[in-house]
Parts: structure tokens; sequence; C-alpha cells
């Protein structure tokens, strides 16, 4: 389980001022109704204190978790930022957003879909984007945000350096633009990277939505441990590098089809990262695990700040809080790096909710998705469910997080005239990679992770799990399966 991904078992606040938008805002409809604080995070793993993992140090999400519910098998649709967030804002999953890469912003994609925010703005909160939370940063302005999408600015430069070394590496060529090294320690105060920007404008907010006392939808979106693992030295500090080691597994699955790999995503576009190798050095792959462990805690910090806000002004009492990472990444395992899988590692994500008037501490292993998030905070909030949404409430798990729920968690990946349909169903991952044009299945995968998220062997096609996947290929159902699964057991 989580022990595994790393580590000696790796395998086994000052405010900024507010935009000047904010006095156009309309007027709500008044302080009863519940407010809504959603933190999304990019590329985070649920390799955290409050999911078991020995050595990464998450203090203020282990509290978070601690007064509202851990959801430990929660999965994401797609394992990329784009399709992931799309997903995640709509309630629709990837074939209906029909986006599936980097490269369609969903207002062009999707003109005339309601999104979250959109709902709750239609609904008379006041919606508010800071940072990261749709891939493309100004998605949505004008229709779903109250005022225009925030995101930061400062001394940095390219993609968030700091030091004169790591900024003389940066190159300004077509596919990298502002790359410099994977990493970056400076020592500098939290506030100097666009993340610490992000949580002092989150904190503004909150004391402006303390005054005006109107209903609030506040996103806020924290960059790291996206690449480049760049994080204030005190957080590298924290850990000891004899700590890591890389996974023992550094080949795929055996019996594992070509098209389900990926290629290290973006990894190989930094300089310090030799693009012709397939396998780093130990050394390498070792500091980039204490980078993005050590953006891990940054990121906590920050959490904990905006949360701690939240909590100092007295508004806590009456907001939902929602904490997810849009998917998964790969550490080293299988000898690969980044998402842009099917794989558990890649689909796997954290996922905590704290609600007014629900218990506190509790965990479920109900298997729930991103694509339930929009319905589920318009239920916590009084608000309808639109029909369009896709996803399930899974606002019922708060108040008994071990009764019923849906028998598989659904996710894709495209490569080429290939659509790779996935399920996680009990301890197994299953996924067939279907032809668009024929709908012919043309490779099946079938993963036992009773162990852990790290599997040797392919087993679709082995005679004794025959039943099994023919079992899971029913419930698959060509990537339609999750309309059935919709319907609780």
């Amino acid at each position: 389980m989580i022990l595994r991904l790393m580590a000696p078992a790796l395998c086994t606040a000052a405010a900024t001022s507010l935009p000047l938008a904010w006095a156009a805002v309309p007027a709500g409809t008044g302080s009863a109704k519940t407010n809504v604080l959603m933190i999304g995070v990019d590329d985070l793993r649920p390799q955290l204190g409050c999911y078991g993992h020995p050595i990464v140090k998450t203090p203020a999400i282990d509290r978070l978790a601690s007064r509202g519910t851990r959801f430990e098998r929660a999965y994401c649709q797609q394992a990329v930022c784009a399709p992931s967030r799309a997903s995640l804002l709509t309630g629709l999953r990837p074939d209906s957003t029909g986006i599936f890469d980097l490269e369609h912003p969903l207002r062009k994609t999707k003109p005339g879909v309601v999104s979250l925010p959109q709902h709750f703005r239609q609904n008379g909160y006041t919606t508010v984007s800071l940072g990261k939370i749709y891939h493309h940063y100004d998605d949505d302005n004008g229709i779903g945000w109250s005022v225009n999408a925030w995101h930061p600015k400062g001394d940095w430069k390219g993609r968030g350096y700091l030091s004169p070394e790591a900024q003389r590496q940066i190159v300004e060529v077509a596919g990298k633009s502002g790359i410099g090294p994977a990493w970056e320690a400076a020592d500098v105060d939290d506030g100097d990277y666009p993340d610490g920007k992000t949580a002092e404008q989150a904190v503004a907010w909150l004391e402006t939505f303390q005054r005006d006392g109107k209903p609030f939808f506040l996103a806020v979106g924290f960059l790291k441990p996206h690449l480049p693992f760049n994080a204030p030295k005190r957080y590298w500090d924290l850990y000891d590098p004899v700590q890591f080691r890389v996974c023992d597994r550094r080949t795929w699955p055996n019996g594992m089809p070509a098209c389900a790999g990926s290629n290290w995503g973006e990894l190989k576009a930094y300089t310090d990262i030799e693009d012709q190798v397939d396998r780093l050095p130990d050394a390498q792959a070792v500091r980039l695990i204490h980078g993005y462990c050590a953006c891990v805690s940054y990121t906590d910090a920050l959490i904990g700040r905006v949360v701690g806000a939240l909590d100092r002004l007295g508004l806590a009492e009456r907001t939902v809080i929602v904490l997810w990472g849009d998917h998964g990444w790969k550490l080293g395992e299988y000898g690969a790096w980044c998402k842009h899988t099917n794989l558990e590692l890649d689909t796997h994500v954290p996922l905590i909710c704290c609600a007014p008037g629900r218990k506190g501490g509790q965990r479920s292993t109900a298997l729930v998705e991103l694509v339930d998030i929009f319905p589920t905070l318009a239920e916590l909030c009084g608000l309808p469910v639109p029909e369009a949404c896709e996803g399930l409430s899974w606002a019922p798990l708060l108040d008994d997080p071990a009764r019923p729920w849906k028998e598989a968690a659904f996710s894709q990946y495209p490569r080429g005239r290939l659509m790779g349909y996935t399920l996680r169903s009990g301890p197994w991952r299953y996924t067939e990679w279907i032809d668009r044009k024929t709908g012919k299945a043309e490779f099946r995968e079938l993963y036992d992770h009773a162990a852990g998220p790290v599997s040797d062997r392919n087993l679709a096609d082995a005679p004794e799990h025959a039943a099994t996947a023919n079992r899971l290929s029913a419930r698959l159902d060509g990537g339609k399966g999750w309309t059935s699964c919709r319907r609780l057991r």
C-alpha cells in the first residue's frame, strides 16, 4: 500500500491587495449558505502522513484529515492536468468533455457546459479562482468566476526559479520555454515562490469574505509538487537523503502492452536531465524523490496557513473544505517518471473532505472519483445537482464511511487511435485498449494490487485469472461501465 511508494521500503502570511474587480461583484443571497474552500494540488500522490506514509511530513494535511473524512481509494478520470481538471470542474468524464490533452481549453471545447463554479455563482455565491485550478488559467473568466482568475506574479524567472545558478540554466526554445533544472532549494521565505503568493492571496480573500458576510466558493490551486521541484531550502532540510531509495522494480510489468507505458513526460525537458538515457543514476533519482517530498511539505505548510485563516476568521463552522490531487505520479517505479498512464500510481489520488456537522477522523475505503466532487459539493451546500453530472455524490459517506458503495472507479488515457479504458475494483485494475473506430479491444491488462501499487505481471491472459478478467471486462463495458455504477449496489 502507500508504505511502499518510497523511502526505506519505496517499492514494497502577509495579505496582498485584492483585485479591483471585487468592487463589482454582485451581492450574494445572505450568509446562511454553506461556503466552499476547494484546494487543488498538482501531481500529488497519496503519500501523506495521514495516508500512512512513514517519512513524508504533512502535519497540516494530517490535521485536516483528523477533522474530516479521508478517502483511501479515490481516482482521477485521466492522469494528466487539463483533462482531469476539466472533468472535475464539469462533473463530466473525458469522453463527454472531449478534452484528452493540454491543448483544448474548456470553453473552446465545450462552451455550453455548466461548470462547478458557474453553478455556485448562479446560486448566489461569489466564486474566486487563485493559482492553478483550470489547466488553462483563464478558462471560465466571466462565466464561472465572479472575478477573473488570479495567478501569482513575482521576482522568479522561467518556471519559478529564484537562485542565480538555476536562472542561468533557463532555456527559451520551442517546447522548453522557461525550463531550467528539475529542482531548486533556494534559501528564501515561503512567500517568495509562486505558491506562497497564492496562499497569501487566499488569506486576503478569506478576510474579505469574513467582512462581507456573503456566501463564497474559493478555489485555491497549488502548483507543487509539479516539476520543477522548487521549494524553500527549509523544506528540503526536513529530510535526510539517506531515507530515500528508488523502487526495485525498474521495468514495466511483464506482458504489459507497449501502448500502456509512458516516456517520462516532461522530465527529460529539464536541463539537468539527460534526454538520451533510459534510466536515471540512483543519486539523481534520489535527488528528485527528495525534491518531490520537499515540495509536498512546502505545499502542506501553505495549506495549513489557508485553513488556519479560515479557522481564525470564524468561517470554518459553515464551510465545506475539500482537498484533492489532480492525478498521481511515478517516482522511479517501473523505471518511469511523471504520469500519463492508466496505471495505479498515476490514477490514484488523495481526497479529503470536511463538512459542517459531519464527524472528523474518519476513513473510507469506498471507491470514489474526482468526477464525483461536483455533485457532492452541490449536495453538501443544498444546491440542486445538474442532470448532466456523470459522477455520484459521496456526501452519504461522510455520515457512514463504511456503507455499501459503487463497485468500480473508471479512468482512461488515449494513445493515438486507441483509447485505454481502465477500472479499479476490489484488488484489481483492469484495462482494455480499444480502437476508437472499430470498437475492438486490441490489448488487455489485469493487475493484482492486493500487495501494493506496483505490479510485476500482466495477468489478463493467465488461464487462472480468465474468470476475473471476463467479469471485469463486462463491468468495464467498453468504457461505458460507469453508467451502471451510478446505481449503488
